[in-house]
């Protein structure tokens, strides 16, 4: 059933032209294009799993925020809202994978990193870190993190930090349902065509969050970023700050990963 917020399309469509530059610069970003082999693929994945974690802290802080995760559990907040909410983390914690198995999508990116022989021991000494209540500095500083990644999840953290339910939806909304679909989309078909067969759990990934996102979870989020900004035209206006900051972290992660493939790719022909 199509989603209806047709009294907040006008601050919607505001956002949305103001934010259009920076979301076609991201679209457009030359990174995609300096993916030519399964090694610089590598590279890539080294620095968006960062991102693929932190949307998921992202959208646990709005499930926290926004529905009762205590108990003894009490109603909390709108009930629409908390449908929104639990509707997309059902299917992004426990979707399923190419063989029908359940799993979140970090989990499934975790296992197509390793099938394209991508190096996990970052982003796993990262996680061990933090498991092992180190703070995030020193959980970069122990997977050796680089500096895009850092300020890329900094970031992230920030926004939950903030506690304004607001602003933590316009950035899940306007910086990843939104975006990820259209992002992906300058990827999967080269990958199809130029990629060997290991890359194909990489490519059902990206094809998994252009399906979901693509539809109905960025209604959904929507719906949720309209909801919660309401008729307070400062709740729309951080909502635009924060979310133009977002879109500056992911060109300045995807400056930092093409750059690290190009340095990649001239060190192998050095050697």
């Amino acid at each position: 059933m199509a989603m209806k917020f047709t009294q907040f399309d006008e601050q919607l469509n505001q956002l949305k032209e103001r934010i259009k530059p920076l979301r076609q610069q991201i679209i457009d970003h030359n990174v995609y294009a300096a993916i030519n082999t399964p090694e610089d693929l590598t590279v890539f994945m080294r620095y968006h799993v960062y991102a693929v974690w932190d949307f998921m802290c992202l959208l646990k802080a709005l499930q926290h925020r926004l529905t009762c995760t205590s108990v003894p559990w009490f109603p909390v907040g709108n009930p629409n809202t908390r449908y929104l909410i639990n509707e997309i983390v059902v299917g992004e914690e426990s979707d399923i994978d190419a063989n029908g198995l359940r799993k979140s999508h970090f989990e499934l990116y975790l296992e197509a990193m390793k099938k394209c022989n991508a190096d996990t021991l970052g982003i796993e000494t990262f996680l061990a870190s933090l498991k092992a209540n180190q703070s995030l500095e020193a959980a970069y500083n122990a997977a050796g993190a680089p500096k895009p990644v850092r300020d890329f999840v900094d970031f992230t953290f920030a926004v939950i930090a903030s506690q304004k339910n607001h602003v933590l939806a316009a950035v899940f909304t306007f910086g990843r349902e939104d975006l990820i679909p259209a992002m992906f989309l300058s990827m999967v078909n080269d990958i199809h065509k130029d990629f060997p067969d290991n890359v194909s759990l990489f490519k059902y990934y990206l094809e998994r969050h252009i399906e979901v996102d693509g539809g109905h979870h960025s209604q959904l989020a929507l719906e949720m970023t309209a909801t919660l900004c309401g008729n307070n035209p400062v709740c729309w206006e951080e909502a635009e700050r924060a979310t133009i900051q977002c879109l500056n972290r992911r060109i300045d992660l995807w400056d930092g990963a093409y750059k690290a493939i190009s340095q990649t790719r001239r060190g192998q022909a050095i050697r």
